[in-house]
């Protein structure tokens, strides 16, 4: 399929960077804000994520010493800058560390860690408020606030010091502690591993390192989210970065690359998980009605993404657009650079993961002009990909170099990856070329590969 100026736009829809002797140019940009879902993440769901990004399992009986582990397994915190001695911890202990970063974070409030003693309900939503961030919120509370809160537990607030009461008060407050677990908030009972789950998991939410997106399949509002989420994005710039890609595209030495901004990154279970590719804000929203037709229910990120090609001088002005910029290179050509978006999808089951390709297939794959049966701006050569292997993709390879929060990246055919890298090491030796392999659509494959469809 040649690059021509009549199919620039479908040529920029593939999220890669390829060699001139290997394939057509490939990229795609876009999008979101992220946000957590207003509905109740499930005990099961925060097991779930905890187990994917940790390893952590909680047990049934809950230890003092094991919570504390998984806890500072899980949370982001400030590593321990000198070691602490602990009144009946040993520095030989497998919870010494954790209880060491925790106890510089201000979360172990005690030298004395206790750490084969079971763990009760309330100390566990104690430590949580603190890993959270919530310490002086709970000090700010006058003790009949508290007590007012906490009228909803069954415990009597008369058996409580001030700051248990001021930390179980902010716990409810804030929802930390949702309401479904309020009964277990017994005196001298110990956590359960649900309530363990979700408290962790709350805390993670609360420092911002849980999942990250700005709504479901199923919400009423998706629509209205999706179109802000893409109003708001911009052209993406990287000094950083694009001193050596745009270095790569004025030489030769690859014909495209997109940026992206970590900080939408969706953080999903990647089992679960699969990203789609496109430049059209009316083809996202009608996806989205697509998969609630068939029933598909999934989280929703709208990621942020910008393409780079070059735009030949015979192709005539590139003109002026709010959804590219360009800028004139030395020989006269240009390089252009296009507003495009990935979604990220987290769904429900892996079985509506395994039904997507059938239904982009049958509802969003162009296989003819004017195809009828098709949503909005479908293209050729649609873009989704999977990092968990599926049946019916094929392996490609992503080539990736990373500045501050911004990464530049390029997908190319698994035995094109070196080359790309040798692209990118020429223009700037020092550069880490960070490359690892992925599933992708077989269009999109066939497209990498040269093919027409």
């Amino acid at each position: 399929m040649p690059f021509s100026k009549g199919n620039k736009y479908l040529l920029t829809a593939a999220l890669a960077v390829s060699l001139l002797v290997g394939a057509q140019p490939v990229s795609h940009t876009s999008a979101a804000a992220t946000t957590t879902a207003a509905k109740e993440i499930s005990s099961a769901e925060f097991a779930a994520f905890l187990k994917d990004k940790f390893n952590v399992a909680l047990p049934a009986r809950i230890t003092r010493g094991e919570f504390i582990l998984d806890l500072a397994a899980s949370v982001r915190l400030e590593p321990a800058d000198a070691p602490v001695t602990f009144a009946d911890l040993p520095s030989s202990s497998p919870y010494y560390d954790a209880a060491n970063t925790l106890y510089k974070n201000g979360v172990l409030a005690s030298d004395t860690v206790n750490s084969s003693a079971s763990l009760t309900a309330i100390n566990a939503v104690q430590l949580s408020v603190r890993a959270a961030g919530l310490k002086e919120l709970a000090a700010s509370y006058p003790q009949a606030k508290a007590e007012l809160a906490i009228a909803k537990l069954p415990i009597r607030a008369d058996k409580l010091n001030l700051q248990t009461r001021q930390e179980l008060a902010a716990a409810v407050d804030t929802g930390l502690l949702p309401s479904a677990y309020y009964n277990q908030l017994k005196s001298g009972a110990g956590v359960t591993a649900d309530l363990a789950n979700v408290l962790i998991g709350k805390t993670l939410v609360f420092r911002g390192q849980y999942k990250h997106y700005i709504g479901s399949v199923s919400d009423p509002d998706i629509y209205a989210k999706l179109t802000d989420a893409y109003n708001a994005s911009v052209i993406i710039r990287s000094d950083k970065l694009q001193k050596v890609v745009d270095a790569a595209l004025e030489q030769g030495l690859v014909t495209g690359y997109n940026l992206k901004d970590s900080r939408y990154e969706p953080n999903f279970i990647e089992s679960l998980t699969l990203v789609y590719g496109h430049s059209d804000l009316k083809h996202a929203i009608q996806l989205i009605g697509l998969l609630r037709s068939e029933g598909i229910d999934a989280k929703v990120q709208f990621e942020p993404k910008t393409s780079a090609f070059v735009y030949l001088k015979e192709w005539g002005d590139p003109g002026v657009s709010d959804q590219y910029e360009v800028r004139q290179i030395a020989n006269g050509n240009y390089i252009e650079y296009a507003k495009e978006y990935d979604i990220a999808f987290e769904f429900n089951q892996s079985a509506d993961k395994n039904r997507f390709n059938e239904i982009i297939s049958t509802y969003a794959k162009k296989n003819k002009e004017d195809q009828p049966g098709l949503i909005a701006n479908s293209w050729w050569q649609p873009l989704y990909y999977s990092l968990t292997a599926l049946p019916d993709y094929k392996i490609i390879t992503n080539n990736k170099i990373t500045a501050d929060r911004y990464y530049a990246q390029s997908f190319s055919l698994k035995e094109q990856s070196q080359a790309v890298i040798d692209g990118f090491k020429k223009v700037d030796p020092s550069v880490t070329v960070e490359h690892y392999d992925f599933w992708t659509d077989v269009p999109f494959y066939n497209y990498l590969n040269g093919e027409s469809l």
